[in-house]
């Protein structure tokens, strides 16, 4: 019988000050190789102090071994002060084009793995205002010092800023109001993570290479799951890193990003299912609704917005190359800029093969995702239902429960 989660918060919950001495100049000593990647839009503001804080982490200790800045292109400026720093810089477009555009996050995420060497991989958000070493030697401390442990998730509070006043834990909304109460009810053994939704988690190279990705929003919480089938809580810990203020979200953005969460729980969970798509072999995708509804109140009057919101899933890394399920994969490349996944698509099986074919936006996709309908002020409309019922059920294709 495994571990109940009371054992597991006792046991593999730890405080970044346990792993000081990872940051002490001079320790050097033999240990896995270690990447850390930044997955980035716009954030000249705040990527060139991060590199600089690994920078000087990395002249004295060595450690991280490689540092990735994967840009989504951004027009300010991001990956020009990321490669002034000394980062490796790759456009999440160009690593694994095959799969056409990159879709988000998530996608960025999964495409950085084929490009990463190090034996332990530690994703990082690069919008973080306050971010400091311990947030490295933290979050890496137990793959470092535990062979047990095979992922690691950073744990920390969430002020909530707004011009001069702070709340202490007033961030973090969609982790406290959507991503723990789900937890709670369909996935219990993973309550006592503090930060399900953090951007900061490290795992070894061989896991991530085993698991999924989703693309968008749902990254975090779909890792969470396939981490936890694949290596139980014995296999995971947290670690304390203090607090962390980085930007904060819209509302409206919020909701949406909670959406995608909902979602892909339910898809974990049973409630939603998943097929190949026959057009574009190896991406996966919910049979269900893209878009988000969103029914706002204005000085104009009430209005009805549509979000394209869609849910893919990339397959994992180890099917498309079997030598990346042991993280062999990273060690034979005779170059850092070679995609070893472009260049193993000739071996794929005739039904998983690649096209360069991209997926075309649609017209409101080219417009920012949304379309809005306005209902200006005036008498009283019949009210409108969404989706189209049909004999007091909900329109075909509704794939949750109403």
């Amino acid at each position: 019988m495994g571990m109940t989660v009371w054992e597991w918060f006792e046991r593999s919950s730890f405080h970044h000050g346990d792993f000081n001495s990872l940051a002490v100049s001079g320790t050097r000593v033999e240990r896995p190789t270690v990447t850390l990647i930044f997955p980035a839009r716009n954030v000249a503001g705040t990527v060139g102090t991060i590199l600089d804080v690994v920078h000087d982490l990395r002249a004295r200790t060595g450690l991280p071994d490689q540092v990735i800045v994967v840009d989504a292109d951004s027009p300010d400026g991001t990956a020009d002060i990321a490669r002034a720093r000394g980062a490796e810089v790759y456009s999440e477009n160009e690593l694994m084009s095959d799969y056409g555009p990159a879709q988000g996050k998530g996608d960025a995420m999964w495409r950085s793995l084929s490009v990463a060497r190090g034996d332990i991989v530690m994703f990082a958000d690069s919008d973080t205002t306050d971010f400091r070493e311990h947030f490295i030697t933290g979050t890496l401390g137990p793959l470092l010092t535990d062979p047990r442990v095979q992922f690691c998730k950073a744990a920390y509070r969430r002020p909530f800023s707004q011009g001069e006043k702070s709340i202490a834990d007033g961030g973090g909304r969609v982790t406290e109001l959507m991503a723990k109460p789900l937890l709670n009810l369909f996935y219990p053994e993973l309550a006592g993570f503090v930060q399900p939704l953090a951007g900061e988690f490290a795992a070894r190279r061989e896991l991530f290479n085993k698991v999924p990705f989703f693309t968008g929003y749902g990254v975090e919480i779909g890792m969470m799951i396939d981490v936890y089938a694949e290596v139980g809580l014995e296999g995971m810990a947290q670690v304390d890193l203090g607090t962390r203020q980085n930007r904060h979200q819209s509302l409206a953005s919020l909701t949406r990003m909670s959406s995608v969460v909902l979602r892909t729980l339910a898809m974990r969970n049973g409630i939603a299912t998943r097929e190949p798509d026959g057009d574009e072999p190896g991406l996966w995708e919910l049979r269900q609704q893209e878009t988000y509804l969103h029914a706002v109140a204005t000085e104009d009057g009430l209005r009805l917005d549509e979000h394209l919101n869609e849910l893919i899933e990339r397959p994992p890394l180890a099917h498309l190359r079997p030598e990346m399920a042991s993280g062999l994969c990273g060690r034979a490349r005779s170059r850092p800029h070679k995609n070893v996944v472009e260049s193993a698509l000739d071996t794929l099986p005739l039904g998983w093969r690649l096209t360069s074919r991209s997926r075309r936006p649609s017209a409101r996709a080219a417009s920012g995702g949304r379309r809005t309908r306005a209902m200006p002020k005036g008498p009283a409309r019949p009210a409108a239902t969404w989706p189209p019922r049909h004999g007091g059920s909900a329109a075909a294709g509704s794939t949750f429960p109403r």
